[in-house]
C-alpha cells in the first residue's frame, strides 16, 4: 500500500514511564517511584514534523527513548505503522528498528571515538544485515550532509561539533528510515552552527519524506 501524507505513521497512547529509585541509609533501604512521563498521547502523520516542547527534566528525552523502545515504557502503547511496539519481542523489534532512527543531543558522546567515520556510518547497515557496497553508500551519505567523502577515513575527534552532528545524521539516514527522532540535535552546538543543522534536517525531510518527532528545549 502506498502511503499518503494523511496516514498516521506513529501513534503514542497514554504513555507512562516510571523509574524506581533505591537508596541505602545505614541498614535501612528505601525505594521510591519517580514518574518521568505521565499519560502522554500524540499522533505523527507521514512526512510531518512534530515538536515536543518542555522544560529541562520534563521527560522529553524519556518519551523519545520510550517511543524507540530503548527503554521499556511502564504502560501505554507505541503504534508504528499499525504495530504496537510494546507488544513485540526483541527479534520483532530488531526488524522494525531499521525504519526508526535517532539523532542524539550530544554529537561528542554519540560517536565511538575508536571507530572511523566511515565505520560509524556503515554500522547500522552491518547490524541490519544490509548487503551491497557500504563504502559507496557511506560516500553518498557524507556528500548528502555536506561533508567530503575522504572524511570517512578520519576519526570523530578530528571534527568540529557541527561536523560531528552531520556525521550522526548521516549514520541515522544509512538504513533509510521512515521515522527520524531528533533529541535536541543542536542544543550542544554553537549558535552560529545551529541554523545550519536545522536547515539540513529540513532539507532532508523534504527530499526523503521523513517523519520527524523533535525534542525542543
Amino acid at each position: 500500500m502506498t502511503s499518503t501524507h494523511e496516514e498516521t505513521l506513529l501513534s503514542v497512547r497514554n504513555l507512562v514511564k516510571n523509574f524506581e529509585l533505591r537508596a541505602s541509609r545505614g541498614i535501612r533501604k528505601t525505594q521510591r517511584v519517580v514518574q518521568a512521563v505521565s499519560d502522554v498521547s500524540f499522533d505523527v502523520k507521514v512526512g510531518q514534523t512534530l515538536g515536543l516542547v518542555g522544560e529541562s527534566g520534563s521527560g522529553k528525552t524519556t518519551v523519545g527513548r520510550s517511543v524507540l523502545q530503548l527503554i521499556e515504557p511502564t504502560s501505554g502503547q507505541v503504534i508504528f505503522e499499525g504495530q504496537d511496539l510494546t507488544k513485540m519481542s526483541f527479534e520483532e523489534l530488531r526488524n522494525v528498528r531499521r525504519q526508526m532512527q535517532i539523532v542524539f543531543q550530544d554529537p561528542f558522546a554519540s560517536l565511538d571515538p575508536k571507530m572511523t567515520v566511515g565505520s560509524s556510518i556503515a554500522e547500522p547497515l552491518v547490524v541490519q544485515g544490509v548487503g551491497g557496497n557500504h563504502q559507496d553508500k557511506v560516500a553518498e551519505l557524507l556528500d548528502l550532509v555536506g561533508l567530503a567523502t575522504d572524511h570517512a577515513k578520519r576519526f570523530p575527534h578530528e571534527f568540529s561539533g557541527g561536523q560531528r552532528q552531520r556525521i550522526a545524521i548521516a549514520r541515522a539516514l544509512a538504513p533509510a528510515p521512515k521515522l527520524l527522532l531528533a533529541d535536541e540535535p543542536v542544543s550542544a552546538l554553537d549558535v552560529s552552527i545551529q541554523s545550519q543543522i536545522l536547515n539540513l534536517l529540513l532539507d532532508l525531510r523534504r527530499e526523503f519524506g521523513l517523519t520527524m518527532p523533535k525534542k525542543i528545549k
